[in-house]
């Protein structure tokens, strides 16, 4: 294909048909961006050389980068407006390349019938409006979509009246409306109604009661029978419906059943599985409910496929939910099958069958299901209690997730943009250890930011992207994550942990923040540590370890880092970005202390390896170090305690401490020269307390702090509410906890006396259930 598009309106459009990194920039395939005219005439000069590199313009985030010319296509400005409409970068570009369905986009026009996908289903419509839905900008290009009155069965699928964002592009019915990219569009050629033969037409689809797929019943010898309806057709005036039935086990027999002697009822469809009580024996056929556009699964075309989240109701009507880990075909079955991985222990494998293993997960996890018998977990397609206030979340069609970085949301703007009800990160199956690291991390701080933008091939683009694009970005634009979007990286992590509870199983934050940071995103460690001048040792979170302190009753922060440091012989080889700390714990039942009070600031200039350090008692340049000082209750509770070398003669003459044995501090010669010079201050270097995950029992939550009050803090929890009972969806909450301020002011023997079931709000939480703090170096965030 011709590198030399057609400009229109000055500009020339380009799509990457391969990922690209530029600088610290990573575009992945499938991205849009443009040069002006004069400047592709001026790149292809007939006078100099020809141009193997093209400078142009990011159409996402408006960057200019040169690239190759050998993996950019030319895009029409009409078909680019298209393409801009679908938010996936790999959609985008399948769609380019398919043609067909962009052909169709360009050659539509309003009052033409189509049939759209709405929630993994498709439904006629008829297009009223092609256009942007975008506010006028100055962008060189603005996303064109469709916008579509649904109608038939479409009908109160939608999501609005023709309205959007209180402009009106067409009128229709409430709830009939609906705007979407071509890709959710499948294009009727004008010239003909006909979705298929065997179909009826528009007019006659109201009055037929049985479509193609419905489940039917019917008498053959005055016994009842069910089948499946095949076909339904019309001969003279009379309509008939080509059947199934289920009894003959095969779709080589049919029989021909006048219309008004078939009684439609619920589609019911079997599915196999193994019997519990002979191993891998004879599959056991029970039913199960589907959508009545089902009718796909059979030929190969489901919707449905690895990874998909699915629900299959069992006998009994008993629903299980789980993940497709494995579709084909089994030996003497001619059904297409799935292996799932469900979410609790009622299946009866490991993803064995008859002695051959298609998948692997947890013993009784496993389950072995015709492909059609699944139906997608609805939990994770759309929320149907409009009273939750989600009609901006089911409008995500509209303005798919784009590449756009958001920056972390602060002060008014969290309160504005997270605070309610289904606000942060909605919890499915245990992942609340996940929900509460990721909000902690990414809701109101940019510390951990580098984790978004790590360049290709250091790091893993799959995790990476979703991370950013379907996770990180939508909280801090919307103040909402699906749980889908979650389950999308818990099964990345999966896949490149090689552990297979990554998507059901209970873990710990660290464990999940150590694989996503070290083995898939592989960002440099956040702590280097030296102990007793051994080699020097790199981790990410930090884990206080420390014998029961019968002299600390209500500790610190500050006190329990700075005696394990101590105990330990511990130093921080340089200050670190990003400082995570876990509380001494014994298991997850039993807390070393009662209450924990968080410090606001963290200084660790005590902590610094061959930093300049401070006389505790004159305030001179330190020289010695005394850790046996340190458990003396005569010097202050908290800090290490090192001297200048009159203050540790005094100190050490006293006889309870002549058996002392200071150490020499290194100083540093720069500093020695610049403490000559009369500036004998030491500096201090002090990280600030941004988070704060808490666990009782089991479920973790989290705190973070959005502003620089002590009121300013928020508390989230991805599973505070549920609706619709085992088969619904959680609710998570974020809300507002200025009670914490009034803690934080106590003294602290009156805090030590407080009885937790007292304390007001969620404060309890804060500081009785911490599990794992988090400061942050805003000057070192700059450079790491």
């Amino acid at each position: 294909m011709s590198n030399h598009p057609l400009a229109a309106d000055g500009n020339c459009f380009y799509i990457l048909t391969e990922d690209c990194a530029y600088g610290n920039k990573y575009f992945q395939a499938g991205n849009l961006c443009f040069c002006s005219e004069r400047s592709y005439l001026r790149n292809f000069s007939e006078d100099g050389p020809p141009a193997c590199f093209l400078k142009v313009i990011m159409l996402d985030d408006s960057s200019t980068v040169t690239i190759n010319l050998e993996i950019l296509q030319p895009v029409r400005q009409e078909a680019a407006g298209f393409l801009l409409a679908i938010g996936s970068h790999s959609e985008r570009l399948d769609f380019f390349l398919e043609r067909q369905s962009l052909e169709g986009a360009l050659r539509a026009v309003p009052g033409q019938n189509v049939m759209v996908e709405v929630e993994r289903e498709f439904f006629p419509g008829v297009v009223r409006y092609i256009g942007s839905i975008y506010k006028p900008s100055l962008a060189a290009l603005t996303p064109v979509f469709f916008g579509v009155e649904l109608q038939g069965e479409g009908e109160n699928r939608g999501r609005s009246d023709g309205s959007y964002h209180g402009t009106e592009y067409f009128k229709c019915k409430r709830n009939c409306g609906i705007f979407l990219p071509f890709s959710k569009i499948q294009f009727i050629p004008t010239s003909g109604n006909d979705y298929g033969k065997q179909k009826p037409g528009k007019q006659d689809m109201e009055e037929v009661p049985v479509k193609v797929g419905d489940a039917v019943s019917f008498y053959v010898d005055e016994i009842p029978t069910k089948g499946i309806a095949m076909a339904v057709y019309k001969e003279g005036s009379q309509w008939f419906v080509k059947v199934c039935p289920e009894e003959e086990g095969t779709t080589d027999i049919f029989r021909e059943i006048p219309m008004d002697s078939v009684v439609k009822e619920s589609l019911q469809s079997f599915f196999l599985t193994c019997d519990s009580d002979v191993g891998f024996g004879k599959p056991n056929p029970m039913k199960q409910e589907i959508s009545e556009s089902s009718e796909e699964g059979e030929g190969g075309n489901s919707p449905l496929e690895v990874n998909s989240m699915v629900q299959i109701t069992l006998d009994k009507g008993n629903q299980v939910s789980g993940i497709i880990r494995w579709v084909g075909y089994l030996p003497q079955i001619k059904d297409k099958m799935a292996g799932v991985e469900l979410d609790e222990d009622k299946g009866v494998t490991a993803g064995d069958w008859m002695g051959k293993s298609y998948f692997h997960c947890s013993p009784k996890r496993g389950l072995f299901v015709r492909l059609n018998s699944c139906q997608p977990d609805m939990r994770f397609q759309s929320f149907p209690s409009s009273d939750l206030s989600l009609r901006d979340y089911r409008g995500q069609e509209v303005f798919p997730e784009g590449p756009e970085s958001f920056p972390p949301l602060r002060n008014e703007a969290a309160v504005r943009v997270l605070q309610g009800r289904m606000k942060g990160i909605q919890g499915h199956c245990n992942s609340c250890y996940m929900d509460a690291a990721l909000f902690s991390l990414f809701s109101c701080t940019s510390v951990l930011d580098s984790m978004l933008f790590m360049p290709f091939p250091l790091c893993d683009r799959n995790v990476q992207g979703i991370l950013r694009d379907e996770i990180v970005n939508p909280l801090r634009r919307t103040g909402f994550v699906r749980a889908n979007s979650v389950m999308h990286l818990r099964e990345q992590l999966t896949d490149k942990g090689q552990c297979s509870s990554f998507t059901n199983a209970e873990k710990d934050p660290e464990e999940f923040l150590n694989l996503i940071m070290q083995q898939i995103l592989g960002i440099e460690p956040l702590l280097k540590l030296q102990s007793g001048g051994q080699k020097e040792q790199e981790c990410y979170c930090y884990q206080i370890f420390m014998d029961k302190q019968e002299d600390l009753v209500v500790p610190d922060v500050q006190q329990l880092v700075e005696r394990s440091f101590l105990s330990s012989d511990l130093k921080l080889v340089e200050i670190p970005s990003c400082f995570i700390i876990q509380m001494p714990r014994f298991g997850k039942e039993y807390k070393m202390f009662s209450k924990i009070i968080p410090s606001l600031e963290l200084d660790i200039t005590d902590l610094l390896l061959d930093s300049p350090r401070e006389c505790c008692l004159c305030g001179d340049v330190a020289t010695l170090e005394c850790s046996e000082c340190f458990k003396d209750k005569v010097f202050a509770a908290t800090g290490l305690k090192q001297f200048c070398s009159s203050c540790s003669r005094q100190v050490h003459s006293h006889h309870r401490r002549k058996a002392h044995k200071p150490r020499r501090l290194h100083i540093p010669e720069e500093f020695q020269s610049w403490s000559a010079r009369g500036c004998q201050q030491v500096p201090r270097e002090k990280l600030e307390l941004f988070a704060v995950l808490c666990i009782e029992t089991s479920h973790y939550v989290s705190f973070v702090k959005y502003g620089p009050g002590n009121e300013h803090w928020m508390f989230f929890d991805s599973m505070a509410d549920r609706h619709g009972g085992e088969n619904g969806f959680n609710i998570p909450t974020v809300t507002l906890c200025p009670e914490v301020a009034k803690y934080l002011d106590l003294p602290l023997a009156v805090l030590a006396l407080e009885q937790p079931r007292d304390m007001d709000g969620v404060a309890k939480r804060l500081f009785c259930d911490a599990y794992m703090y988090l400061y942050q170096s805003r000057k070192m965030a700059l450079y790491k």
